[in-house]
């Protein structure tokens, strides 16, 4: 934007704040003002291209490289011009001001997806964009809308990236997506992935298999349909694996007891349903029970506090387990 237009927003908001009896300038997204608090950088003068890194920075340079004098003039010059051409121009201003309004959460999410779907996008572009989109699904709503707008099939395919750190990106943005959200679990497991994230919970990168197994247990949680997709991939003999694996990543050791004690929870609290094999693993339970006696202290407190008391105590008493 370059300087005239700088210098003939701010003749006309000063014509305008006359008009409504010299009321403090201040810019908001409700009017044309600007605030009476500015940056440092905000002040310093535009760069070589003209731009600004804000309406506020703009409005504040111009003022503090124009003559108050001229700039009176020019203010009791707008206020003499007529009714039309007073809204012709507050119309233009209010266009310009449009184009610089923040985008939607909606808007950005295409945005971050449409990037996602170009072949020619960079790594690093592609890794901002699923970070937008981590951050983005936070929101239920904006969670919801991501299988509308397609970002569930764009995040899909980048769990076959060939680069670790794109799929670990990819399986966290799954696994925020669908946390606590039954109808954003279901469009996920409808397009196929849980298998896919399994395989990713044995990579030799930690950061993925941490992320890739988040994912699984937000996928699979209170959910019977998608734990009976769990079990027929062989889930179960996957968390005693990780439990009973002392070289493994203590994170990936925790979620592990996390999620088996999820498993049996729900196991008791349905005890009309088929009982699955690996409950009744002798293995299973003493992995469990070694890990009593960890030298993490946060990985023994959640298999006490989790497991023991809620879960294997209960499905002991069940048969559910048998010794």
């Amino acid at each position: 934007m370059d300087r005239t237009l700088c210098l003939s927003l701010l003749f006309f908001t000063a014509a305008v704040a006359a008009e409504t009896g010299g009321a403090e300038p201040n810019l908001t997204s409700g009017g044309l003002l600007w605030s009476t608090a500015a940056e440092e950088s905000d002040l310093a003068p535009p760069p070589d291209d003209g731009g600004f890194s804000s309406l506020d920075g703009m409005l504040q340079w111009a003022i503090s490289h124009s003559d108050p004098g001229k700039l009176k003039e020019s203010a009791e010059a707008q206020q003499r011009l007529p009714p039309s051409e007073l809204y012709k121009r507050q119309f233009e201003i209010k266009e310009i001001m449009e184009k610089m309004k923040m985008p939607s959460d909606a808007e950005l999410m295409r945005i971050a997806i449409s990037d996602l779907n170009n072949v020619s996008t960079s790594l690093e572009d592609r890794h901002r964009a699923l970070q937008e989109l981590l951050e983005l699904v936070e929101s239920i709503d904006n969670a919801n809308d991501l299988s509308k707008l397609g970002g569930l099939l764009a995040v899909r395919e980048e769990l076959y990236c060939s680069d670790p750190g794109i799929r670990t990106i990819a399986a966290w943005v799954l696994g925020k997506a669908s946390q606590n959200n039954a109808i954003v679990q279901q469009q996920i497991l409808e397009l196929g992935v849980l298998s896919r994230l399994m395989k990713m919970v044995n990579s030799n990168s930690m950061e993925e298999a941490n992320k890739a197994l988040y994912a699984v247990s937000a996928l699979i949680r209170n959910d019977l349909a998608s734990q009976g997709l769990f079990y027929a991939e062989a889930g179960g003999w996957m968390l005693q694996d990780i439990l009973s694996n002392t070289s493994l990543d203590v994170r990936l050791r925790r979620k592990a007891v996390r999620l088996l004690a999820d498993l049996a929870a729900y196991q008791l609290e349905n005890v009309d349903r088929e009982e699955q094999p690996f409950f009744n693993d002798q293995d299973l339970l003493k992995a469990v029970v070694d890990l009593t006696t960890s030298t993490d202290l946060d990985l023994q407190e959640k298999v006490i506090v989790d497991t023991a008391p809620d879960t294997i105590v209960k499905a002991l008493s069940n048969d559910l387990f048998c010794l």
